[in-house]
């Protein structure tokens, strides 16, 4: 048989066989963790094809994805059915991606060879919780917002507390390296870290024990920390925990200028002071929170900063900040921008401006205080030689003594798809681009993902080139969420930047 009933009879045939495969993959997995969760329905496998990239959301509006569906996704109860899935998965060839709750915003949950997702959420319970040595350890799927609101309960918090803590979870932190609004205080999610479990590969359980300090040469915590599950998958985590504070006390300034902001920001770390909450706003952002605020109209640039814990450090701290803040021209102001940002913290407004047809999005990265000035002023030019109508506001409101995280909004109006995506991928091009120009590191919290991927070589050099090796010597088959993390993606993959 030969022409068009040929190929036809070719393509029936490979449906057949896929099915038959998908069938025996089903009863496979099935058999290790229950067939209630091994999911196969179009609407179940939907829900795992995207995570929460801008770029996906705007592919969705025309019922596109970015990537593609899933071939199914199987839901392990513990650490051991996850190894059982991953040796059964080495064994037949299978891509895996571990899924969280899906609230990544550069991709990295976005299956692009139809890999079978491992979605970790019914490991969702805190193990121990150890107040002599300060430590809580926890499975990776629990919950953040239910994780924070146990240790409160017992009278502690882990510190990490990003926005998006009511719809992410603990091991999703770990595996991004992310970052939480208080991490001039507590550190990011790599400074909280203590141990970890994983599951390699290959099958082989990793662990990390937690202890306070090691010599025993590079750190293979890190390994996974920010991995985004290219290594492994994390199973359990042993994290820093302190008593929850007594005392909060939330302070606006209005600043004259940017300039003065940096500056006090920058002397208050170096000062050996530790703000709960430190934000500073640009003239846009802070236009936006300071509406009919007198101090507001000599001072556009707004900052809200928090100091907690005991009594007399409190006090100590706020007095040396609020006379850093001063020295450089800051008034104190009414406290509402406070008390509305920490009422809201934990609200995405992404949502809100994609769901009317706008093309948000959102880019954070990192600049030492003596680059900030120039990276922000390049940036903001460029975008607006992009487009002069694009909304672009900026606040840093991760602090740290060598500089800070650069957070951006770019925001185009409703318009054609094909106009556009266009303008989104040179936005995209042109900001990561003049922090590297800057020497700043394109990404501060939301990882690499895939999105990320075309400047990972720039960042890294050599250092991707040895993550490379890594992943090749630990993965040879290149099953663990290939494609991500700057990494070699699996054969046929589709390219998201592309649409898929």
């Amino acid at each position: 048989m030969t022409g068009p009933a040929a190929v036809q009879t070719n393509i029936n045939e490979a449906a057949r066989s896929e099915a038959s495969a998908d069938a025996a993959l089903v009863d496979a997995f099935a058999a290790l963790v229950g067939r209630d969760n091994v999911l196969t329905g179009d609407e179940d496998r939907r829900a795992y094809a995207h995570d929460r990239l801008p770029f996906a959301n705007f592919r969705a509006r025309t019922g596109k994805l970015a990537g593609v569906m899933p071939r199914l996704a199987v839901r392990p109860g513990s650490a051991h059915e996850v190894a059982a899935i991953v040796r059964h998965a080495r064994q037949n060839g299978i891509q895996l991606i571990p899924f969280g709750n899906g609230s990544g915003v550069l991709g990295g949950a976005i299956p692009l060879a139809r890999e079978v997702m491992v979605d970790l959420r019914r490991l969702d319970k805190i193990i121990s919780v150890d107040p002599q040595n300060a430590m809580v350890t926890v499975e990776a799927g629990m919950n953040g917002a239910e994780f924070e609101a146990a240790l409160n309960a017992e009278g502690f918090t882990c510190g990490h507390l990003p926005q998006s803590i009511e719809i992410s979870t603990v091991g999703g932190w770990v595996a991004c390296r992310g970052g939480g609004q208080a991490s001039s205080r507590y550190g990011k999610i790599e400074d909280i870290v203590l141990g970890l479990k994983a599951v390699l590969p290959d099958g082989r359980l990793l662990e990390v024990r937690p202890l306070a300090r090691r010599s025993v040469g590079p750190s293979i915590r890190d390994l996974m920390v920010g991995g985004e599950g290219a290594f492994g998958i994390i199973t359990e985590v042993t994290l820093r925990i302190w008593k929850k504070p007594e005392i909060e006390r939330g302070v606006v300034l209005a600043f004259p200028s940017l300039e003065a902001a940096w500056e006090t920001a920058r002397q208050i770390m170096q000062a050996e002071l530790r703000p709960t909450i430190a934000r500073l706003y640009d003239a846009a952002e802070s236009a936006e929170r300071t509406q009919g605020l007198e101090a507001f109209a000599t001072r556009p640039i707004l900052g809200i900063f928090a100091f907690s814990g005991t009594e007399p450090m409190v006090s100590a701290e706020q007095e040396m900040s609020l006379a850093i803040a001063m020295g450089q021209g800051a008034v104190i102001a009414s406290e509402g921008p406070y008390h509305h940002w920490k009422e809201n913290r934990y609200v995405a407004y992404s949502q809100k401006w994609q769901a009317a047809g706008y093309y948000n999005d959102t880019i954070e990265v990192t600049g030492n205080w003596s680059a900030l000035p120039g990276m922000y002023a390049a940036m903001e030019a460029a975008v607006r030689a992009i487009y002069p109508n694009i909304h672009f506001g900026a606040h840093w409101s991760h602090i740290y003594p060598e500089g800070a995280c650069q957070y951006m909004t770019i925001r185009l109006p409703p318009m054609p798809e094909a106009e556009a995506l266009p303008l989104h991928a040179r936005l995209w091009e042109t900001i990561q681009s003049l922090t590297l120009d800057h020497g700043g590191s394109i990404a501060h919290h939301h990882g690499v993902g895939v999105f990320r991927n075309p400047w990972l070589a720039r960042e890294l050099g050599v250092g991707l080139d040895i993550l490379q090796a890594i992943k090749d010597t630990l993965d040879p088959g290149n099953l663990m969420n290939p494609g991500k993390l700057g990494l070699r993606p699996a054969a046929g993959a589709v390219d998201v930047r592309r649409g898929g």
